[in-house]
């Protein structure tokens, strides 16, 4: 159940029947990489073959941004929803919680990732958290990391790094063989009460990146990359209908 937009391979899987996917690969037991892909990483990757490679040779790439899911329907492959990085993070624990997975927490500000956990657990008392580590290791802290990585041995690994900064450092260490590893943003944020989501009326509208662009102005550079990834799509199309 995939489509192909301009170059990616993403899946069209609901929420639910992707995390029954993602249960299978930690049954499985070996290395899977999960993508949360939004339009300015989908832009990014059309002149960065190494960051297209990536995500195409992930096990399962998720619609998460608004920009994907329109895109999708504008050129005739309409995903069924979209499953954002950080609802899927939270359908991850429940599940977590309920089948006993270990998780490990990597990314964010010092404190973050432990205040992440703590926020966690409080909601979910039953669910592991075996480590938690911030998002500015030193080589000598990263090489620690990797160690208890492999003692540790979690079922899932949330690296909140950054995109596509945390799907480059997944890659480059898929041999730790954790059966999950899943590039989640500024999820951490979120869940560490450092970061707000936009309200739910703004969430179906899909205005969360205006939200954010408020609350945040110095992202407007990086923001500058959906119009363009608009009027890729839009060409696109055109050319479609011109066939």
């Amino acid at each position: 159940m995939n489509i192909t937009l301009l170059g990616a391979k993403i899946s069209s899987k609901k929420m639910q029947e992707t995390v029954s996917e993602i249960s299978s690969y930690i049954t499985k037991g070996s290395f899977h990489h999960v993508i949360t892909l939004n339009a300015e990483i989908l832009y990014r990757a059309q002149t960065d073959p190494e960051l297209m490679e990536i995500v195409n040779a992930a096990d399962i790439v998720t619609p998460d941004g608004a920009g994907i899911v329109w895109a999708a329907k504008a050129l005739g492959k309409p995903v069924q929803e979209r499953v954002t990085g950080i609802d899927l993070t939270l359908a991850l624990v429940e599940e977590a919680q309920r089948k006993g997975w270990r998780l490990a927490l990597y990314g964010g500000k010092p404190g973050v990732a432990r205040e992440a956990a703590n926020n966690l657990q409080k909601k979910h008392p039953k669910l592991k958290i075996v480590g938690t580590y911030h998002g500015y290791l030193s080589s000598k802290e990263q090489d620690e990391f990797r160690r208890e990585m492999t003692e540790l041995n979690p079922n899932i690994l949330l690296v909140a790094i950054g995109a596509p900064k945390q799907e480059f450092w997944i890659r480059e260490n898929k041999e730790l063989d954790i059966p999950v590893m899943m590039g989640v943003g500024g999820s951490l944020d979120v869940i560490a009460g450092k970061a707000k989501r936009a309200p739910k009326w703004m969430q179906k509208v899909h205005m969360e990146w205006f939200y954010r662009l408020i609350r945040e102005p110095w992202r407007y550079k990086r923001m500058l990359a959906l119009p363009k990834f608009m009027w890729l799509v839009i060409k696109v199309k055109l050319k479609i209908k011109d066939r």
